[in-house]
């Protein structure tokens, strides 16, 4: 290798560094609360009725956004249904909100669907995000809550077991 690839490699290597630091900073737990009227939200279902979070108010919740045309947000879908089907009867609840249209969330359901409850959020969907800590509005984003309302973990990008196997172990 000569020197300016070594350079370069280096200028990378250093950028890349930072840029994790920024993420790690931004998506810090403890530097956000829930926002003001979080519990009063509400979502109209796919199959109809509404998704009112204030319903699960007391338990502890994993809140994903998520799109039907975000590959990382379908692959890990089956991971969080799972995991809601296992946990729920232990007080856990798994929310899927979806930052979609409606039409293709319902068509994705039909074809596959799932046990967790799903909202339909829209493209409003990534302002609620971001006021949990998801300021580039990417997805998908997850956010666990304690059964006390205290947000517990963030995640922008996709799941891995390790993360779920994490929110069972920590307390809340």
């Amino acid at each position: 290798m000569n020197r300016r690839s070594m350079i370069v490699a280096g200028v990378a290597g250093v950028a890349a560094l930072a840029g994790a630091g920024v993420a790690w900073w931004r998506l810090r737990v403890e530097d956000l609360p829930l926002p003001a009227g979080f519990w009063d939200s509400r979502f109209e279902r796919p199959e109809g009725g509404e998704l009112v979070l204030a319903s699960l108010r007391g338990k502890p919740m994993v809140l994903n956004f998520w799109a039907t045309w975000c590959a990382p947000c379908v692959t890990e879908l089956p991971l969080l249904d799972r995991f809601h089907r296992e946990h729920n009867p232990r007080g856990w609840t798994v929310v899927g909100l979806a930052v979609d249209s409606p039409t293709p969330v319902r068509e994705f359901l039909r074809q596959r669907p799932l046990a967790l409850p799903v909202g339909l959020a829209g493209l409003e969907g990534v302002e609620f995000g971001r006021l949990l800590g998801n300021t580039q509005g990417g997805l998908p984003f997850t956010v666990v809550i304690d059964a006390a309302g205290q947000v517990r973990s963030r995640k922008l990008g996709a799941l891995k077991p390790a993360d779920i196997e994490a929110w069972t172990a920590a307390p809340g």
